[in-house]
């Protein structure tokens, strides 16, 4: 029973991974247009992507849930802020976003072929090899916020590979909310580890991917001098969050 069980398992992945790669050619042609053109190109590079998680999460049998905690204004400009933990989490986000926006990625990614073609069309890469090069990633940034598109950051940096809820955050994303007094929207991705831990890809399952949009933080009375308070802020919220939501699955089950 366990062989066969683990047989279905490995089966069911095979065909997600096959169904992921004909979608992504499908929609990759159109990406490449749209990345010719500027801001509203960007922004169609997006809506594309989220026509790809839709019909891939329909044809391996999961589906996108958003919880809201409070009402959530999509015409206004964010800083939003979520935790990672699997890759799952890339297709939540062009999910659950419905605004422009423009997520900070790390540079690896564009390694992999053809979906790296997608993914440098669609994010602002950030190589922390230096500092010169992590402070174009954060003009880049702020330059998204100067076209009124709001900004995507996982403030860990990485995937949370700790028995933790959350690991330490960085203080890019709240340096860029105070100078640019850019209020923050944390999001928690409920199930995304339980749908793909990040041990392997071999782990994927169906089921629900959740999204929580928690309320938002304002930064109206912090200054650079806060950023440390701002930090802690967002980071105890969102693990008292993902503990209100996944107590005993928040390392993947």
């Amino acid at each position: 029973m366990k062989y066969l069980k683990k047989f279905f398992q490995y089966a069911y992945c095979v065909y997600a991974l096959i169904c992921f790669v004909i979608i992504m050619l499908l929609v990759l042609p159109f990406v490449l247009v749209f990345s010719l053109f500027d801001i509203k190109g960007g922004n169609l590079v997006y809506a594309a992507c989220n026509i790809w998680a839709r019909v891939w999460y329909t044809c391996i049998g999961m589906w996108h849930k958003e919880i809201y905690e409070s009402p959530h204004d999509k015409k206004r400009q964010f800083i939003f802020t979520a935790n990672h933990s699997s890759y799952m989490d890339i297709p939540a986000i062009v999910r659950c976003m419905h605004q422009p926006v423009r997520v900070l990625g790390k540079n690896e990614m564009v390694k992999f072929p053809v979906f790296g073609i997608i993914y440098k069309a669609a994010v602002i890469l950030v190589d922390r090899s230096s500092l010169e090069k992590r402070a174009r990633s954060v003009r880049a940034l702020k330059a998204a916020l100067n076209h009124g598109i709001s900004i995507f950051i996982f403030p860990e940096g990485t995937f949370n590979e700790t028995e933790n809820p959350l690991k330490e955050f960085y203080d890019g994303a709240f340096r860029i909310a105070i100078e640019t007094q850019t209020p923050i929207k944390p999001l928690l991705f409920i199930d995304s580890m339980k749908r793909m831990h990040w041990r392997s890809i071999f782990e994927l399952n169906p089921g629900r991917c959740g999204v929580v949009f928690m309320k938002e933080i304002p930064v109206d009375n912090y200054t650079m001098k806060d950023v440390q308070l701002l930090k802690k802020l967002v980071h105890d919220t969102m693990e008292e969050g993902l503990k209100r939501y996944s107590p005993h699955s928040l390392k993947g089950s």
